[in-house]
């Protein structure tokens, strides 16, 4: 009886130890995390966004806004577009004389100086308007250096001791020039823009 038993127990043994594992994938390596499935090129830093010129008002060396110098004083208050104050008339419109905006709470805020009928200057009394290249009412001298490097002419103010006019000449070619009046404290207290002989005024129209 033990016989019959052993026999087929020693069988099954055997079939036990020759039964081979289950194969095991070594190629399936599970992919990282967070890794996309397709290629992604790589992050790019944002385009800054030039700031805008200190200069882009309407100020410039060869005029303002769409007038420019050497226009007819017709031409000019064309090109201007609105209301003028100081009409001249006859004989009167071939001398010196000064047109201001309407809106102007004093003549001196703005001006547009017309000399032998011709438009040569304009006179700036405030804050709001920028002279071409950045300048401004308000600031120091040292300011206006720095904002035009060598190219800052240096005189004694003909009535205000301890202030100077500051004078820059185009870099466009156009022949105007920017002048900067200081008072005794170093600030600009008015600037204007015109073509020679005129710019060079220190009264006004004389």
């Amino acid at each position: 009886m033990f016989r019959r038993l052993a026999l087929p127990l020693m069988v099954l043994a055997l079939a036990a130890c020759n039964a081979e594992a289950p194969a095991q994938d070594t190629d399936q390596t599970p992919p990282p995390l967070d890794q996309p499935a397709q290629d992604v090129p790589p992050a790019t830093a944002p385009v800054p966004v030039p700031e805008p010129k200190a200069d882009s008002g309407l100020a410039r060396f060869d005029g303002y806004g769409d007038m420019r110098f050497g226009m007819t004083e017709a031409e000019m208050t064309k090109a201007w577009g609105g209301t003028l104050n100081g009409d001249a008339s006859g004989a009167a419109a071939d001398q010196c004389h000064y047109r201001n905006p309407v809106s102007n709470p004093v003549p001196s805020y703005f001006a547009f100086m017309i000399d032998g009928g011709k438009f040569v200057r304009y006179d700036v009394g405030n804050d709001k308007e920028v002279a071409p290249g950045g300048g401004r009412r308000g600031m120091g001298a040292d300011e206006i250096r720095s904002l035009y490097p060598g190219r800052v002419a240096e005189s004694a103010h003909k009535y205000v001791e301890g202030g100077k006019y500051l004078t820059v000449a185009a870099d466009d070619g156009s022949g105007g020039k920017l002048v900067f009046e200081t008072d005794a404290a170093g600030k600009v207290s008015e600037w204007h823009v015109g073509v020679e002989p005129q710019v060079d005024y220190i009264e006004g129209c004389s």
